[in-house]
């Protein structure tokens, strides 16, 4: 039987390789910063998003590496290729399958170290939080890709063979 922390980086990696299908099934670079109207957030900017919200969360907070977090680049960088976003997804692929493993399961008992949108949270209630925010973003990803290019074109985001 697998830790609770274990399941969980397996969550974030499955998603995380859900969202790299994803942005590779964009046509071109530019579709991936396209909002259309009533949507804030474009496709590129919410990869951005996920792998920022994750690397300063559990790799800088819990795993205390040096990232440093830009959360307004995130939202208003719209220069990056689908290349160099697939790259931030594998970086943070490798941070995670780096540090989770060094995390101790006493540490989902605590109180997660930083506050949370005003909030103190226990660690293993954030950890869960953000397997379904990370989720919860590859699912505008998807239905923002179908929308944009037409096409309804599954990359199998949420497949349980990953889990097995």
């Amino acid at each position: 039987m697998t830790s609770l922390l274990d399941q969980i980086q397996l969550l974030l990696i499955r998603d995380l390789g859900a969202m790299a299908r994803e942005i590779e099934s964009f046509p071109d670079d530019e579709l991936i910063w396209v909002a259309p109207t009533g949507i804030s957030n474009s496709a590129g900017t919410l990869a951005l998003h996920g792998c920022g919200n994750l690397r300063h969360y559990i790799c800088h907070v819990l795993g205390e590496t040096d990232y440093v977090r830009d959360r307004a680049r995130e939202f208003s960088d719209r220069s990056a290729t689908r290349e160099s976003i697939l790259e931030e997804i594998a970086s943070t692929i490798s941070s995670l399958q780096t540090v989770i493993p060094t995390l101790d399961a006493s540490v989902l008992e605590s109180r997660f170290p930083e506050q949370v949108g005003g909030f103190d949270l226990n660690t293993q209630q954030f950890l869960l939080h953000l397997c379904t925010h990370l989720s919860f973003h590859l699912g505008q990803v998807g239905y923002l890709r179908r929308i944009l290019t037409q096409e309804n074109l599954s990359v199998d985001p949420v497949s349980l063979k990953a889990l097995t």
